[in-house]
């Protein structure tokens, strides 16, 4: 671990893979084989399991969870109290070993809004925006808003963090985006 990591006294970090400028704070603890990047937040009481990655420049807020096959990537924003899962059928009786865990995908630039559950198995498209306490079943196009439960498509999200109009031109700060066939989602123009 950098020596520019920082651990509050009261945060357990047993992981030697946790990147400089990352701060890890009261309650949180990452376990030895979790990898975080460089620059991260981790808030209070988060929890990040041994198989988990976290890539750079992420902030995770507040008591969230983060499990064995769950994969961060760069500059994503995961609010208070999100919850993953990597177990679609969990029983206690049946212990399962990780290779049968399902993995999760979480792309550059997204963001979960507080008390979301993000179901196994799927994949979050970058710059993809889930709402606050929507239940996350199936994979998320990038640049797309989900909501509710089970969330459902509800727009398109701009990397700015505004809704986009129809014309998919940003009124907050000019970008312009063109949607891909299919359900992949849209890409900058």
């Amino acid at each position: 671990m950098s020596e520019d990591v920082f651990v509050h006294p009261q945060g357990l970090c047993e992981s030697d893979e946790v990147g400089p400028g990352t701060r890890i704070w009261a309650f949180a603890h990452v376990m030895n084989g979790a990898v975080v990047g460089e620059n991260c937040n981790i808030c209070g009481g988060v929890f990040i399991e041994s198989g988990a990655r976290v890539g750079n420049n992420v902030t995770i807020k507040n008591s969230v969870l983060l499990w064995d096959k769950v994969t961060i990537e760069d500059d994503v924003f995961l609010g208070p109290n999100v919850v993953f899962t990597n177990d679609l059928d969990p029983r206690a009786a049946f212990k399962k070993s990780p290779e049968e865990f399902l993995p999760t995908l979480v792309r550059a630039g997204a963001s979960i809004g507080a008390n979301a559950t993000i179901v196994c198995g799927i994949e979050l498209g970058e710059f993809s925006f889930v709402g606050a306490g929507s239940v996350v079943t199936k994979n998320v196009p990038a640049y797309a808003l989900f909501v509710g439960n089970p969330a459902k498509y509800a727009g398109w999200m701009c990397q700015c963090g505004a809704r986009l109009p129809q014309s998919l031109e940003c009124t907050k700060c000019g970008r312009k985006y063109e949607q891909l066939t299919g359900s992949n989602g849209l890409k900058p123009n």
